[in-house]
């Protein structure tokens, strides 16, 4: 008897991590102030749609991620923590007064020569994907480094910091 609530117990905790809560350190500091290097982050996986076990996408979807929303997702095999800045749709603003930045919405982020080369041809955020910075602009590589983040590939919503 002993032995079965333990078993439904382990097994209540893999389904639970595998795709609805999951519990990550964080490492680095491109979300400095909000988030710190070492801070322990509980994230929603069901806020999206349903992930695919050990995987880096959704099964299936049926949310998508809104500005201001912290977000993780897999870059590099890794998972990463950024603040969605531009869903959809969403108009995206170059501009090179006093050096070069990217503004959308109520955001404007600095970009260096290379990120505006490479982004400025965008007129908005394309369908079905979102643009996704780092709250410490001179610490993150993020979006304006690699681009726009398809929103099938958001593993989940930070649900606490």
């Amino acid at each position: 008897m002993k032995w079965s609530y333990i078993l439904f117990g382990l097994c209540a905790g893999i389904i639970l991590k595998l795709f609805i809560i999951d519990i990550l350190k964080v490492s680095g500091s491109s979300m400095e102030p909000t988030i710190h290097h070492g801070d322990i982050i509980l994230v929603n996986k069901l806020s999206y749609g349903f992930v695919r076990p050990f995987g880096a996408s959704l099964l299936v979807s049926w949310n998508k991620p809104k500005v201001g929303d912290i977000v993780i997702y897999i870059y590099n095999n890794n998972p990463v923590v950024k603040r969605c800045i531009a869903t959809e749709g969403m108009p995206l603003d170059f501009s090179t007064d006093y050096g070069y930045s990217l503004h959308t919405g109520n955001y404007t982020v600095p970009l260096d020569k290379e990120q505006y080369l490479k982004l400025r041809s965008a007129a908005c955020v394309p369908d079905n994907m979102i643009f996704a910075v780092g709250d410490n602009y001179h610490e993150s590589v993020d979006s304006r480094t690699y681009g726009f983040i398809a929103t099938d590939n958001i593993l989940g919503k930070v649900l606490w910091k």
